[in-house]
C-alpha cells in the first residue's frame, strides 16, 4: 500500500474512531504504536502520519460529524444524583423530617479553531421554592413531591472561553457568560452548585516540575436593577469582584502542597434586599427597614493544604493520599463584634472517583454571621433558628443554612465503578448566635447519595 492510499485509509479510520478529538488522538496514537511494533511502519513514517493527522483531522472530522469546519470537537457529558436526607434536632419545637431528591445535569462542550470553546449545561431546579424568576442559584436539587408534578429544567451554564496562550511555561484563558466558579475555594465561600454570571481570566506560569502559579481574576453581576427614567442612577447594580493567587508545589514524590490568597468584594450590598434576589440562606445582620445586609462584604481569604501520598494501603487501588487543609476568611468591612470571620479545617483520607477508590473526611467549620454574604455559601450547612432573625424574611422555628453556623462535617464515599460514587455525609451543627439566646439550635442532617456521571 503506497503512502497516499495509507494516508486516506488512516484519516478515515481516525475520523470514525471517536466523536471527540481527544478520543481520536488517543486511539490514533495507540494504533500507530501497534503498527510500528509489528514492523508495518517505521518510526519516521509513524511520526509523519501523526503530523498529517493533526493537519487534516479538522477536515475529516467535519465530513464525519456534519459540523462546520471550524468545529474541532463536540462532547456531551453530565451526571445524575439521587439523594435521601434526614433532618433531626433535640429541640422539641422542630419536627423531624426526611425527603427524597434528585439533581440532573446535561451539557456539551464545543471546541473551535483558534483556541475557542463554547459550553452549555442544563440543570434541574426547584420550581416550588417560591421564586418569581429562575430557580435556587445555589442548588440544582429537586424534591420528589406534589403528586409527581413535572419538574423544571434551567440554563445552568452558558459560556464562551478563549485560551490563546498554552505554550511553554505560560497558559492564559478568559471566560465570559454563566460559568463554573473560577476560584479555588471550599463550599465555605461558594456553594459548588453556584454558577456566576460575568467574566473571568486566568494566567498560569509553571516555574519547573515542582512549582506552578495561577492568578485568577473575575467580575460577576449579582443583580441588575431596573432604573426609572426620571432617576437613571437611583439604584446601583451589585457586583462581585475578586482576585486570587494559588501556588501548587510538588516537593517530593510523596509530598505536595497548595497555598492560596484571595480578596473578594461585593459592591452595593445595600441593594440586596430580601425581595431583590432569591432569599435562600440566612445569617447576616440586616437593616430592619430595608432588609438589606447591615455591613458590606470585602473579605480576605487564605488557604493552605498539604498532601502526603502512601504507595499502598489495604483495600485501596493505587497510591493513597492523606490531605490536611485549612481556610480562613475575614470580612474587614464588618466589625469584629459582628462575627466577621470564618474558618474551615479538615483532613481527608483517600479520594473517590475511580473504580474501587474511597475517601473519608472530617471538617470543622465556623462561619461567622457577617463573614460573607449568606446567599453564596453552602446551602447544606445550617442549624435551627428557634426564632427567625430580624428582617431575615423567614419565620421560626426553621432550619437556616448560610452564615452564623458552626459544626462538624463527616463524609464517606466509595466508587464501585468509574462512573458511580455512593456517599454518606453527616452535618452536626449549631448556631453561633442563638435565637433567642440560650435556645437549642442543634441540628443533625444526614445525606445518602448515589451519583452516576457520563
Amino acid at each position: 500500500m503506497n503512502k497516499q492510499k495509507l494516508m486516506t485509509v488512516w484519516l478515515a479510520a481516525v475520523a470514525g474512531m471517536s466523536m471527540t478529538q481527544q478520543g481520536a488522538a488517543q486511539s490514533a496514537d495507540a494504533l500507530l504504536d501497534k503498527l510500528v511494533e509489528k514492523g508495518i511502519l517505521s518510526v519516521k513514517e509513524a511520526n509523519e502520519l501523526r503530523e498529517e493527522t493533526d493537519k487534516n483531522f479538522t477536515t475529516a472530522y467535519s465530513v464525519k460529524s456534519g459540523m462546520p469546519d471550524w468545529v474541532t470537537s463536540f462532547k456531551w457529558g453530565g451526571d445524575l444524583r439521587g439523594r435521601f436526607e434526614d433532618f433531626s434536632s433535640s429541640n422539641p419545637l422542630f419536627e423531624n423530617q426526611d425527603r427524597w431528591r434528585y439533581r440532573f445535569r446535561l451539557g456539551a462542550t464545543v471546541t473551535l479553531l483558534e483556541d475557542f470553546e463554547i459550553g452549555f449545561r442544563l440543570g434541574s431546579g426547584n420550581l416550588d421554592s417560591g421564586l418569581t424568576a429562575g430557580s435556587d442559584p445555589i442548588s440544582n436539587n429537586q424534591t420528589y413531591q406534589n403528586n409527581a408534578s413535572k419538574k423544571g429544567v434551567f440554563i445552568d451554564l452558558a459560556y464562551a472561553k478563549w485560551s490563546p496562550l498554552h505554550a511553554g511555561n505560560w497558559a492564559a484563558s478568559t471566560t465570559l457568560g454563566k460559568m463554573e466558579i473560577p476560584f479555588v475555594f471550599t463550599t465555605m465561600v461558594f456553594d459548588h452548585d453556584y454558577t456566576p454570571e460575568g467574566g473571568a481570566a486566568q494566567v498560569g506560569y509553571t516555574f519547573n516540575d515542582h512549582h506552578a502559579l495561577k492568578l485568577i481574576g473575575a467580575a460577576f453581576i449579582v443583580d441588575n436593577n431596573a432604573r426609572l427614567t426620571s432617576q437613571p442612577y437611583a439604584a446601583e447594580n451589585p457586583y462581585l469582584t475578586g482576585g486570587q493567587m494559588v501556588l501548587d508545589s510538588t516537593w517530593t514524590k510523596r509530598f505536595s502542597s497548595s497555598a492560596g490568597f484571595a480578596v473578594l468584594g461585593l459592591s452595593h450590598a445595600d441593594q440586596l434586599i430580601n425581595g431583590a434576589v432569591p432569599n435562600i440562606n440566612q445569617g447576616n445582620t440586616r437593616n430592619l427597614v430595608t432588609t438589606a445586609p447591615t455591613y458590606a462584604f470585602s473579605p480576605i481569604i487564605a488557604d493552605l493544604s498539604a498532601t502526603y501520598t502512601l504507595d499502598k494501603v489495604p483495600l485501596y487501588p493505587g497510591p493513597f493520599p492523606i490531605r490536611l487543609a485549612g481556610e480562613y476568611m475575614r470580612n474587614g468591612a464588618a466589625p469584629d463584634s459582628a462575627d466577621n470571620s470564618a474558618y474551615n479545617v479538615g483532613i481527608m483520607f483517600g479520594k473517590s472517583g475511580k473504580r474501587g477508590a474511597w475517601e473519608f473526611s472530617y471538617n470543622w467549620r465556623w462561619m461567622g454571621g457577617n463573614s460573607w454574604y449568606e446567599e453564596l455559601s453552602e446551602s447544606d450547612f445550617g442549624a435551627l433558628y428557634q426564632q427567625s432573625q430580624p428582617a431575615s424574611g423567614f419565620t421560626g422555628p426553621n432550619y437556616g443554612s448560610g452564615s452564623n453556623v458552626k459544626g462538624n462535617i463527616v463524609k464517606l464515599a466509595y466508587s464501585p465503578y468509574d462512573f458511580l460514587t455512593v456517599t454518606a455525609q453527616w452535618f452536626s451543627t449549631w448556631l453561633i448566635v442563638q435565637s433567642p439566646n440560650g435556645s437549642d439550635s442543634f441540628m443533625n442532617r444526614i445525606q445518602l447519595d448515589a451519583t452516576i456521571k457520563f
